[in-house]
């Protein structure tokens, strides 16, 4: 592998995210000829198949997959290695890659246009994904930084703590528990409860509360956004444990109401988390201290 170029890895890379010649193609401003090419030089230097044909459809031999992560780390070692030299130049610019939860996606722009105009000539992106993705991304050093619930276990993680997180249980303004004053956990038993999928946070939470109040809930329906659940907690179909952070419109226009229970809101925290070994340049050390500082504020403000 001595021998292979940036040009050949680049183009490889986007061949294996796109999983399409013709889409990595468009995107690297190439012919789809020139990126097959680059593709089966390739090939020919690491002397085993990178990629299959099947019907239409291209995938990743076990060996194309090793490579495209190889790939990836090594790119975004040269991006690195241009903003380090772009800060010791003393350029005010630079690039900070930021992945969220999707439960974070209801403040997270307000953050970045605020830091953004404190700091005009950076490039901020922005990726929305579940817990799983967003921990795959920060495991394959796609991302700079991540803001989520709690740091994973699975990975070696430094985190900031920058607000808080409270988590209520939701119900539409006419159930019969509207009005109670004070509800039990036991008393949602037999609710139909609007629940987030395997993996997120905001149900992991769910799960660790019902079971410190000795609940268990008898039905369940899955769901896969908080978008969703608000819509079909709003049409009657049950309730939802979720983050108050999602909710404010439907509650400043009495589309949902938050139900008394004890226990809750649950308070978590919004952390900033990045891998340990991670060397963080100016621009990202800048915007975790933009976080702690006025972090708490703008969410309140969302």
């Amino acid at each position: 592998m001595k021998n292979v170029s940036l040009r050949q890895l680049r183009v490889f890379e986007a061949v294996a995210r796109r999983l399409s010649f013709s889409r990595a193609a468009e995107e690297l401003h190439l012919t789809q000829p020139a990126v097959s090419m680059q593709v089966k030089s390739l090939e020919e230097e690491a002397g085993l198949p990178l990629t299959e044909q099947m019907g239409k459809k291209i995938f990743l031999t076990d060996a194309g997959a090793e490579l495209a992560r190889h790939a990836r780390l090594i790119l975004q070692q040269i991006i690195e290695a241009e903003e380090a030299l772009a800060a010791l130049r003393g350029v005010r610019g630079g690039r900070l890659s930021i992945g969220v939860v999707s439960t974070a996606k209801y403040f997270a722009p307000r953050l970045l246009t605020v830091f953004r105009a404190g700091h005009p000539g950076v490039e901020l992106r922005l990726g929305v994904h579940n817990r799983e993705e967003i921990v795959r991304q920060l495991a394959d050093n796609e991302l700079d930084l991540a803001i989520m619930g709690s740091p994973p276990q699975e990975l070696a993680t430094v985190a900031d703590v920058f607000a808080s997180h409270p988590l209520v249980i939701i119900a539409p303004p006419d159930h019969a528990l509207a009005k109670r004053r004070r509800i039990a956990p036991i008393d949602l038993v037999a609710e139909t409860f609007l629940i987030r999928e395997p993996g997120s946070g905001t149900r992991s939470a769910m799960e660790r509360y019902f079971t410190e109040q000795g609940v268990a809930l008898k039905s369940t329906f899955e769901m896969s956004s908080n978008e969703t659940i608000k819509q079909a907690v709003m049409a009657g179909m049950g309730l939802s444990f979720i983050s108050e952070h999602t909710i404010g419109l439907e509650l400043a226009v009495g589309r949902l109401i938050r139900l008394r229970v004890v226990g809750t809101p649950v308070l978590r925290q919004w952390q900033v988390v990045r891998r340990a070994e991670k060397q963080l340049l100016p621009l990202a050390e800048a915007f975790i201290a933009f976080l702690r500082k006025e972090g708490t504020a703008l969410i309140s403000a969302s």
